[in-house]
This record gives structure tokens, C-alpha cells and sequence, in this order.
């Protein structure tokens, strides 16, 4: 099975949704407070996040430090 089908099969359990990934989370991820993510995807999950109003499950230790200075809601995992 290939990873478009893989995907499909699995969203369609209805368990998960995939964030819109809109021009105005695109932008807002290039004029994030303090500016201290360099990744362009951790910008754009947490722009998604912020937009969404979700938390992020993660490891990632910038953007831990990114929630610890009160800019996203974050959990390690």
C-alpha cells in the first residue's frame, strides 16, 4: 500500500482531522512572537496551534521552550 492510500484509509477512521493549512497560518508563522523558532515546519505547527486554539504533543525541545515562555500551549510526550 502506498502513502497517498495508507492516508486516506486512515483518515477515514474519523479519528484524526488534518488542519487546513491556510495563507493566514502561513504568514502568521513568518511573524511569530520573539522570533526564537528557526524551523519553518515547528513555525507552521505552531501557527497552526495558535490559530486552532490546540495544544501541541511533543518533544521538540524549541518548541517546549517556545510554550515555557507562554507562546503555545505544548505537552511533552
Amino acid at each position: 500500500m502506498d502513502a497517498k492510500e495508507w492516508l486516506q484509509l486512515f483518515l477515514q477512521k474519523g479519528q484524526v482531522v488534518v488542519a487546513p493549512l491556510t495563507p493566514d497560518i502561513l504568514i502568521d508563522s513568518s511573524f511569530l512572537p520573539e522570533n526564537r523558532l528557526k524551523d519553518p515546519a515547528d513555525r507552521i505547527i505552531v501557527a497552526t496551534a495558535r490559530a486552532m486554539d490546540l495544544p501541541i504533543l511533543t518533544r521538540d525541545r524549541h518548541i517546549l521552550s517556545y510554550a515555557e515562555a507562554g507562546y503555545v500551549n505544548a505537552i511533552r510526550c
